[in-house]
């Protein structure tokens, strides 16, 4: 991939960044802190951002040269932090707000200082004001949990493990980002398993972003590299054997008529169509059966279904239930990635392949008939695993470790609460 003269002056400042961030860039953080005056809001005359920090929001690939750097950086400043003690836990008690007035405040504002979400010049007080919410919605953004400014179960927990494991976290997976960066082409899509969400990259530039559906802790999506090669209008669901055995199976004991109201037919390995009222649904002589659901609203790939090779034979699709990408854990499918707004990645996977404008997609998907398209330049397509990165200065990301691959049980939130 050739090298951009933006690199160098970004990335490159930033590996300069982490050379010195244990001295100088970061020094002495915690006394800064603890030298804070006492009032609970800044000076008229303070006009700089909540945060010394760039914005969370990024089109940086976590997957690039810079994303190394600024992860290299931020190692650097957390070993600094970690060595004067890190940050003080927040007694999860209590459900701190904007209007509160609460003695708990003003340890939050210590730590969201010490990681610097909150400028020290804000100073300690125990009103949760203006400026401690904007700090704290920075820090939830950074967590990948709701930006809502409230301390709930989730923020106390994310916010209370210690600097010394997150240390650790970024050390981990700077590994993972330096196995990739650079070597996954121009134009491809990354699915994040723990941060369940899809990146569409170009030019070493996210130009999409979107939010995901991924496998269960106990059907976990796997480390995927391929290519996207077909994509499906108005997909057939053919049910996985694992699905058959743990949910239709169980589904049909309890309601003979699921298979009949969810469209779904039993097909023979000659090919012939099996009346479900000839199965012995008490064993489970049905998952020697091919389960198909017919294209349609209630279809479990809804619109569309993005192909590509894969060994485990998972793939990307559309789905019925929206409501689960407003979830805070979005770790529920059965290993295949549901992507929402899928309709705009598929536009975008199909921008090469002639006759496919996003006209002409809208209006197969509303004939309703299944429709495969080959896809002419294939996109390829990784389903890897980094739980933090960081894609800025101060802008450090992390998310749960739902899988439970960076060694640490404290990282593992979900299966703590």
């Amino acid at each position: 991939m050739k090298t951009s003269r933006r690199f160098f002056l970004t990335g490159a400042g930033a590996i300069a960044m982490a050379a010195i961030s244990g001295a100088a860039s970061a020094q002495d953080v915690i006394g800064e802190v603890l030298g804070s005056s006492r009032r609970g809001n800044w000076d008229d005359e303070f006009d700089a951002r909540v945060s010394q920090g760039a914005k969370v929001a990024s089109t940086l690939p976590v997957f690039s040269q810079q994303t190394v750097a600024y992860t290299q950086q931020a190692i650097g400043q957390y070993q600094n932090i970690a060595a004067q003690g890190g940050w003080p836990v927040v007694p999860a008690t209590k459900k701190l707000k904007l209007g509160v007035e609460d003695p708990d405040v003003e340890i939050l504002r210590k730590r969201l200082m010490v990681s610097g979400d909150l400028s020290s010049r804000a100073g300690l007080s125990s009103s949760f004001d203006t400026y401690v919410d904007a700090a704290l919605k920075r820090f939830q953004a950074r967590h990948g949990l709701p930006a809502d400014g409230v301390m709930g179960q989730y923020t106390y927990a994310a916010m209370n493990i210690s600097a010394q494991v997150r240390l650790g976290q970024l050390e981990t997976n700077l590994g993972r980002l330096q196995a990739q960066a650079g070597t996954l082409g121009q134009r491809y899509v990354n699915v994040n398993i723990p941060a369940a969400q899809v990146e569409a990259v170009e030019d070493d530039r996210v130009v999409l972003r979107h939010t995901a559906i991924v496998g269960k802790v106990d059907r976990q999506s796997p480390i995927v590299n391929s290519k996207i090669n077909e994509i499906v209008v108005n997909p057939y669901w053919n049910a996985p054997v694992s699905i058959v055995r743990k949910d239709i199976i169980p589904l049909m004991r309890k309601n003979p008529n699921y298979l009949t109201d969810n469209k779904i037919r039993l097909i023979a390995p000659d090919g012939s169509e099996v009346d479900p009222m000839t199965v012995d649904w008490s064993t489970e002589e049905a998952a020697k059966y091919l389960f198909r659901q017919d294209p349609g609203a209630i279809n479990a790939m809804a619109s569309v279904k993005i192909n590509f090779p894969s060994p485990d034979g998972v793939y990307m699709h559309d789905t019925p239930q929206q409501s689960l990408f407003n979830k805070l854990m979005r770790f529920d499918s059965s290993g295949c990635v549901r992507v929402q707004n899928v309709r705009d990645l598929v536009t975008w996977i199909l921008r090469d392949t002639p006759g496919w404008s996003r006209q002409h997609f809208e209006q197969t998907i509303k004939t309703g008939e299944n429709t495969p398209v080959p896809v002419t330049n294939p996109v390829p397509v990784y389903f890897t695993y980094v739980s933090a990165w960081s894609t800025g200065d101060g802008v450090v990301q992390f998310r749960d470790d739902i899988y439970g691959r960076d060694g640490v049980d404290e990282l593992q939130i979900t299966s703590a609460l």
